[in-house]
């Protein structure tokens, strides 16, 4: 398969995930963006507008992790991100994977973060 045509693949299925985040009406949603070296979280609010970020790009996490484009790796940033929400008072998310299939890294991040108390 092309890469222009998994680019094309992924921005058609990115489309499809916020349109129906934005006629939920969740008031924040998780985004995920992923690249071979790191993963990245954050929340955005109604007008895209980030409440709060977690990756494996930041410093503490580079410390702890050889790695930043695994599944531990992953796991750490949702753990992260959640508690961070969690301090903000964010409970409730709609979660916005980008485009990206629900399995690997998405969904070990995605569930790191259902497990620290983050809802959806």
């Amino acid at each position: 398969m092309s890469e222009s045509v998994k680019n094309a693949s992924r921005a058609r299925r990115a489309r499809k995930i916020r349109h129906q985040i934005n006629n939920s009406g969740a008031v924040h949603r998780l985004q995920v963006h992923r690249t071979n070296l790191h993963i990245y979280a954050q929340i955005l609010d109604r007008d895209a507008k980030v409440i709060v970020s977690a990756s494996t790009a930041e410093v503490e996490l580079r410390k702890l992790l050889s790695n930043g484009g695994n599944i531990q790796a992953a796991t750490q940033v949702g753990a992260r991100i959640a508690k961070k929400a969690k301090e903000k008072g964010l409970e409730q998310v709609a979660f916005d994977r980008s485009g990206f299939k629900y399995t690997g890294r998405i969904k070990a991040l995605a569930e790191a973060a259902r497990e620290a108390g983050l809802q959806f």
